[in-house]
């Protein structure tokens, strides 16, 4: 099996550092405000990797954390009065509930910043000792010009990162580029004792550095897979491995480094200000969960990838007919499934190429229609994806036309330049009519005529099938 690897930016062996184990760190959600697409987009990557992971016989370790202290939420809490952790509470579970929906597995660790304090603080301590830190009278900061390797992962060399740089007015730092540890606390804002150095809160970057330290690697040796989303780079994940590795017996921090696209909605990122934010759990109420997740293993992981209303139907309507193919096919007999090699052999070429779930789906889409694989090895690799068979796969669809069908199909009768007024008023009769004028087209010979009136249908939801019998018609199953 082979992954990208944000830091060497190449495709490399998986050689996970525990014979038989897989340990995982992924940046989880910061709850101060409702969750959105893009948000879940990352996490549900990182869960098709945890199911294939084992599926290929791996003991797969995963922590996904929650940043439940943070300036927006002390912000929030100051405006309305509320406990900070109040609001994180709420928003953290709208996120789950959502996650739920989606599908997704319960993480094996999911620490809050707020519960490590300690282990923060006792890597703050050796940071100073070690002189990689500094005590200023704001707070504790990073003093990045130690760590030789900064900047590597994201690509930029130091001059680069310090043209972008700048020092808030109430920051004392040495450099620009030096990052807080400890806030030292302000009044009203949540703070926790730590001698000798003064009262107050972690900085965002070292939390996840202390919890993967804690939870997955207390030798400091390393562990398999740190993940998140492309806008994680820099300078979060430049600054975790800036503070981790230092402290290390045997670095790096993580043999790979695994990050998803960016989503944009209608080409443009999603954002109050612009008028296109929904959040995650409305969007829910809206779409098939499932279908979002068939979106999502349609574009490769790393890709950035378009979200529109458009695409979200096109993916509904191709797991429709995966539904559709997955009805056909024969159960086992005798409670024993048929095993399916070819099946098995093709979906872990896609799934083993840098997690290729775009061709995963092009595998299972040739196969049901084109081999015969046993319903339960189908449903086995689709629980894989994320997306595991119901009862309601087996339900044949209600289906009906769309109630504007005849306005819609007669706009497109007039862009072919063929004559409306006597079509039929009834949309039974209208595409018995033009399955008729697509008859004379194919008798013909005019093949490009008879494709325009077949494609013309098809925009409107329905679909013609062609057989020795005659052509018959039906409509195409919603999303």
């Amino acid at each position: 099996m082979k992954l990208y690897n944000s830091r060497t930016r190449s495709v490399e062996p998986l050689e996970p550092l525990r014979s038989g184990e897989v340990r995982i760190y992924v940046c989880g959600l910061t709850p101060s405000a409702q969750a959105h697409l893009g948000h879940a987009r990352s996490f549900l990557f990182f869960d098709v990797l945890r199911r294939y992971l084992k599926h290929r016989g791996y003991r797969v370790d995963y922590v996904q954390n929650v940043t439940d202290i943070d300036d927006r939420s002390i912000n929030a809490a100051k405006a309305t009065g509320e406990y900070y952790h109040a609001i994180v509470d709420r928003y953290y579970a709208e996120f789950k509930a959502s996650m739920r929906k989606l599908g997704v597995l319960e993480y094996d660790h999911e620490p809050y910043a707020t519960q490590y304090i300690e282990p923060i603080q006792a890597m703050i301590r050796e940071l100073i000792v070690g002189d990689h830190a500094y005590v200023t009278q704001d707070g504790i900061y990073y003093r990045v010009a130690t760590f030789a390797n900064y900047g590597k992962l994201a690509n930029r060399n130091i001059g680069e990162l310090e043209a972008g740089a700048r020092i808030e007015v109430d920051e004392h730092k040495e450099d620009p580029l030096d990052f807080a540890l400890w806030k030292f606390a302000k009044p009203g804002e949540p703070s926790w004792p730590f001698e000798p150095y003064g009262d107050g809160r972690p900085g965002w970057h070292i939390e996840c550095s202390a919890m993967s330290r804690a939870l997955l690697d207390p030798n400091g040796e390393g562990f398999d897979i740190h993940g998140g989303g492309a806008d994680l780079i820099f300078p979060h994940h430049e600054n975790e491995i800036a503070q981790s590795e230092p402290l290390m017996a045997r670095p790096p921090m993580a043999r790979v480094w695994v990050h998803g696209g960016l989503l944009l909605f209608e080409n443009r990122k999603m954002a109050k200000s612009l008028g296109n934010f929904e959040p995650l759990s409305e969007l829910l109420e809206r779409h098939d969960p499932q279908a979002i997740r068939w979106l999502f293993l349609q574009t490769g992981y790393r890709k950035v990838m378009n979200f529109t209303e458009d695409s979200i139907g096109a993916a509904g309507i191709g797991l429709a007919r995966i539904k559709a193919a997955y009805r056909a096919l024969a159960p086992a007999t005798d409670g024993e499934p048929i095993p399916t090699p070819e099946l098995d052999r093709r979906m872990e070429a896609a799934l083993d190429d840098d997690m290729n779930t775009a061709a995963a789906l092009a595998v299972l889409y040739d196969m049901v229609n084109n081999s015969t694989p046993s319903r339960e090895d189908v449903t086995y690799w689709l629980g894989i994806l994320g997306v595991p068979p119901n009862g309601s796969w087996l339900e044949e669809p209600q289906v009906q036309l769309d109630p504007d069908f005849m306005a819609k199909i007669l706009d497109e009768l007039r862009t072919l330049d063929i004559a409306v007024d006597a079509m039929p008023a009834t949309p039974e009769s209208a595409i018995e009519k033009i399955i008729e004028l697509r008859g004379e087209a194919r008798r013909d010979k005019n093949w490009s005529a008879s494709d325009k009136l077949r494609d013309a249908l098809a925009r409107c939801g329905v679909e013609l099938k062609d057989s020795k019998e005659g052509t018959t018609w039906a409509v195409t199953v919603s999303p």
